[in-house]
């Protein structure tokens, strides 16, 4: 689904960009635009029993790859984990990818680029090379090289949390999501992890990140159909 939503875009300087006449959240953008702290941030938890015993089935890959997969997959097919601001207008990115943590067997952290694939077993074999190369010591520690095309992402596989907030910089301009993922504990015979989503709400409102919660859940219920398709 790479759509905007029934919202009208207009090419700009090679770039995308919301046309603001056509888009029924203007009036919601210009107000939450103007905060000092424009973000909110939902916590959640998710059942990956599933998710765990396809990744083992499918034989390629992770169980934390498959949850980075399915993250930044979704991340794509919503609209508005696309949207970037760009001064005072709305970039639209045609595909973002992913950069999450890596922590050093020296304890410092790295950043790993996850290229967005629809295919799991290219994404994962891609998504091992990175988050190895970026567990090097000597790697520099370097942002995502896709820019605001970009989702951030998390694990805290020490802390099953209900409750969290990422380091930002405070201010109305940082409006790349920001996902987590916790502990996964065992809890009724099922398995439950963790899962924080952090959005700038001039782009979005909570519809949105209910959208993606609720893919969330769907996938990791039927996690072959997601793990062994493309899109």
């Amino acid at each position: 689904m790479q759509t905007v939503m029934n919202t009208k875009v207009i090419p700009s300087d090679g770039q995308t960009h919301l046309d603001f006449a056509n888009w029924p959240r203007r009036s919601a953008f210009d107000f939450f635009r103007a905060f000092d702290i424009p973000s909110f941030n939902v916590c959640t938890k998710i059942d990956v029993t599933r998710l765990k015993r396809a990744v083992k089935e499918v034989g390629n890959g992770t169980l934390s790859l498959a949850y980075h997969f399915i993250a930044i997959r979704l991340a794509n097919e919503i609209a508005p984990f696309r949207y970037r601001l760009d001064g005072e207008r709305v970039l639209v990115h045609a595909q973002v990818h992913g950069s999450t943590t890596v922590l050093r067997a020296d304890e410092s952290l790295g950043f790993a680029t996850l290229e967005y694939q629809p295919d799991f077993g290219h994404f994962a074999a891609l998504g091992a090379s990175s988050l190895a190369l970026a567990g090097q010591s000597k790697v520099p520690l370097e942002p995502s090289k896709h820019g605001t095309a970009t989702i951030h992402l998390t694990t805290l596989p020490w802390i099953h949390f209900s409750s969290y907030s990422n380091a930002r910089q405070w201010g109305p301009n940082d409006s790349i999501p920001k996902i987590a993922f916790g502990r996964i504990d065992n809890d009724g015979g099922r398995c439950w992890m963790p899962l924080s989503v952090e959005v700038h709400h001039a782009l979005m409102d909570g519809l949105h990140v209910g959208q993606f919660i609720e893919a969330f859940e769907s996938a990791v219920q039927d996690p072959l159909a997601i793990l062994t398709t493309t899109r």
